[in-house]
């Protein structure tokens, strides 16, 4: 699919919306796509399934685009979701309720397109919906990215001329600034680690409020574009010379959300870069996606990354939690003869072969045109799943992915690619949090134990080819651990995998990992559908024994792709 113009920008979105017109009630307040459950309730679905598509449709409208039939759904669809009296009413919120996260895109519509989404109400109409967003400003919400669901609420309830919390906004962008830990990073609120949830919410939000409230908050306006500058000397390196993004934390199946972060600078005005090599960032990651199996037979998005994969969904996935990545189609607010539809998509600039980034816990390297990011191993290990996977691996990468564990109970479902894995009665166990860690110019150096009674420092260093993992551990106990290297595609054309002493590899067309030690080469044949990127991978390793007391092991990971 071509992708240069307004006009092509503008199809795309089509091709992902299109699909959801049959599907939305008959009040056009709901819209159902899928069976699966999360942690909140029908109606909370259904309203994220509703809200998300306007992410795209706003800045399409504002942008000068037409479509008769959303413009219709939508205008009856917030007249019937916010009249209590109505069937399709999407309830009375609590506390850290999940309506607050899909106020969000309906107050951006109220702020950028009153004329579409506002106007046509009728005064009763238009009192239910106020009176409905209220609410955000009455209950509990975290500390997080959330707070900017309320300051945006707040901020489209001041402009339609009805009762907002100035007061509330003001704590909500005191904490968000509180946020802040330097190079343009921010932490999602209290949690530790950093992810996508600073390009796609922290960031992505903070560029939205500079220009909403340019005048009214001219300085804080001007603090977040230059957070925003700074950000993005950083992000371009999760980004490969051939459009994927790196595979790394959770909510993953947001997936072209990765790009809107750079839509969002376009829109503001912001060139971190010029305009060419933010539009080739910005075309590349979508054909990339493009690319993958993530729409099923009707056309709708799933939940998963490059096909349907549960194994790694959060549990506030929802069957209409993917179309959050409608935010990159904020282009679509460009004028028509903006410089960026005519300008041309440029490859990435030159960028260093290995950047420490100190705040967000990680050493990125490039290499033959991929993204290996090497983690510290940083996150608040609980409260959403998979997070060992999702953040404490040693290596995340462009072309192999990651994958996420079925089961800690056999090596073949717990799958731990690119981590040291511990045997013990048969259970798994691997880094699931660093204790400390340390970013070093040429290496990641990081403290941690996988069991009771065992502790080991991890030192991974790059190398031109792959990199070096030294572990240094002690143990009470005397057990078997498996050092991974990456989960490569085992059914695709020409693979092939081979083991010899200390050595296993596995290998395809495009892809190959090898990893060498001193204990006894292996390969681990995966449970299907574990892998982000494929639903067949095998994971060359190397296993050792290791005994009672103190033992240094060092492994070499060779890979290509």
């Amino acid at each position: 699919m071509q992708l240069s113009s307004k006009q092509d920008f503008q199809a795309l979105m089509h091709l992902f919306l299109d699909p959801l017109k049959p599907c939305y009630s008959a009040g056009r307040a709901r819209l159902h796509l899928g069976e699966t459950g999360v942690t909140y309730g029908q109606a909370a679905i259904e309203l994220e399934a509703f809200s998300r598509p306007l992410w795209a449709l706003v800045p399409f409208w504002a942008g000068g685009g037409s479509d008769p039939a959303f413009e219709e759904i939508y205008r009856r669809g917030l007249a019937a979701g916010a009249d209590p009296q109505n069937p399709e009413y999407w309830g009375e919120c609590g506390d850290y309720d999940q309506c607050f996260v899909e106020m969000a895109a309906i107050a951006c519509g109220l702020l950028t397109v009153p004329e579409k989404l506002w106007d046509p109400l009728s005064d009763t109409e238009k009192q239910n919906l106020a009176r409905w967003l209220d609410q955000i400003n009455h209950h509990q919400i975290p500390e997080c990215n959330w707070q900017f669901f309320m300051i945006l609420v707040n901020l489209a309830l001041k402009k339609c001329g009805m009762p907002y919390d100035p007061d509330n906004m003001a704590r909500g962008l005191a904490r968000i600034d509180s946020y802040y830990s330097g190079d343009g990073w921010s932490t999602d609120g209290a949690s530790p680690q950093k992810d996508y949830y600073i390009p796609w919410a922290i960031q992505y939000y903070g560029v939205l409020y500079s220009k909403f409230a340019a005048d009214t908050d001219p300085e804080r306006a001007a603090l977040y574009r230059g957070r925003a500058e700074l950000f993005a000397q950083q992000f371009i390196y999760w980004f490969d010379e051939n459009g994927a993004a790196l595979p790394y934390g959770r909510s993953l199946t947001y997936r072209f959300a990765q790009n809107c972060f750079w839509a969002a600078c376009v829109w503001a005005g912001l060139e971190p870069f010029p305009l060419g090599v933010m539009k080739g960032l910005i075309v590349r990651n979508f054909h990339w996606w493009l690319e993958q199996k993530m729409f099923d037979r009707d056309g709708i998005l799933t939940i998963g990354y490059c096909y349907p994969q549960m194994y790694m969904a959060e549990r506030y996935n929802a069957p209409g939690s993917p179309y959050w990545g409608m935010k990159s189609f904020i282009l679509l607010a460009l004028p028509d003869d903006h410089p960026f539809w005519q300008a041309e998509a440029l490859p990435l600039p030159e960028l260093d072969a290995v950047k420490p980034m100190p705040h967000a816990n990680m050493l990125v390297a490039r290499s033959g045109g991929r993204v290996t990011a090497y983690a510290a191993g940083v996150n608040e290990g609980h409260g959403h799943g998979q997070f060992p996977e999702k953040y404490a691996k040693f290596a995340y990468d462009t072309r192999f992915g990651f994958c996420a564990s079925r089961s800690r109970e056999v090596i073949w479902q717990a799958a731990p690619d690119s981590m040291l894995a511990f045997v013990i009665d048969d259970n798994v166990f691997v880094r699931k949090v660093s204790l400390s860690h340390q970013i070093q110019e040429d290496r990641v150096v990081s403290r941690w134990s996988p069991f009771p009674g065992i502790q080991v420092t991890t030192t991974i260093i790059p190398t031109p080819q792959g990199h070096i993992r030294r572990h240094e551990i002690d143990s009470s106990w005397a057990c078997e651990a498996y050092d991974c290297g990456f989960a490569v595609p085992c059914f695709a054309p020409g693979y092939l995998e081979s083991t010899a002493g200390g050595q296993a590899s596995a290998r395809n067309r495009t892809l190959s990992c090898t990893v060498s030690g001193s204990g006894e080469g292996t390969v681990i044949q995966c449970d299907p559908n574990v892998s982000l990127y494929s639903p067949n991978v095998r994971i060359p390793a190397v296993r050792y024994d290791i005994p009672q007391g103190h033992t240094v092991l060092e492994t070499e990971i060779k890979a290509q792709g």
